[in-house]
């Protein structure tokens, strides 16, 4: 058995993407890899569990870093994938949880929605200290899984950020960081602390059809105005200043009031 922190790498764009491959390959240096992730596309969706999924799953062998190691594809949300990986399949406790790297940003207040995100979430409410990191990409690369992305940089800030979490923790109070890399960035970019922008990041656009019975799916695209934007916010710092943001998350979706002065 290894004396190396075991670290679970999953995602939402599903097990044949480069994506996953390159965090494994930013988290074999430093901890035992085991790769477990849903058989097919899950983008958008986030932390949800339906019933109707049948969990079976898959091994298949994967090249990381010149060797071969066995992943499990899993039939599965990433949220579903994530609890297999860590009470089924680990054969000791998970020291981290990867989810990424992600085809496309995950900004603001829409990452309830991410299934990036959802799988981290769902690990961090285990209190295994998890990382979220996606990297900016044009829209029609989301879905895609195009192997001439390169994620050469996310890469190189996830393997800091992992070995950091491994080492020092996570911030008080924190389940996950979310990282984002935007599209130009080099190892030589600034990384910034960041919160979630509260300004809509991905605005739904009406579908084009000549009946309501007709096939319609809403679409969406991405905001393209900035001037109400939080200047410490990971919108800003990605698509304003295009640094790296990482933005520590809590499971604590409670108002930031004080309970004691509500009427009753």
């Amino acid at each position: 058995m290894s004396n190396k922190p075991l670290i679970l790498i999953t995602n939402d764009d599903g097990i044949s993407s480069k994506g996953l491959r390159c965090a494994a390959e930013a988290c074999d240096p430093v901890g035992e890899v085991l790769i477990c992730a849903p058989t097919v596309q899950q983008s958008g969706t986030g932390r949800s569990m339906p019933p109707t999924s049948e969990g079976r799953i898959f091994p298949q062998d994967l090249l990381i870093n010149g060797h071969t190691i066995t992943g499990y594809a899993i039939e599965g949300t990433p949220a579903q994938v994530v609890q297999h990986g860590l009470f089924e399949i680990a054969e000791r406790p998970v020291g981290l949880v990867v989810s990424g790297i992600n085809y496309g940003e995950n900004l603001g207040e829409g990452v309830t929605v991410s299934g990036t995100v959802g799988a981290t979430l769902e690990s961090g409410s285990f209190g295994v200290p998890s990382i979220a990191i996606s990297l900016e990409t044009d829209p029609e690369h989301y879905l895609g899984m195009g192997e001439h992305i390169d994620f050469s940089t996310a890469a190189y800030f996830l393997r800091m950020f992992a070995q950091r979490v491994l080492e020092q923790g996570l911030p008080p109070k924190t389940r996950v960081l979310k990282i984002e890399i935007p599209r130009h960035a080099t190892p030589q970019t600034e990384w910034r602390w960041t919160r979630l922008s509260q300004v809509r990041y991905f605005l739904p656009v009406k579908p084009h059809r000549r009946r309501p019975d007709d096939p319609g799916p809403l679409g969406y695209e991405t905001l393209k105005n900035f001037d109400e934007v939080e200047h410490d916010s990971d919108v800003w710092a990605v698509r304003v200043d295009h640094v790296v943001s990482v933005t520590p998350l809590s499971l604590d979706f409670t108002a930031p009031i004080d309970l004691n002065v509500l009427p009753k």
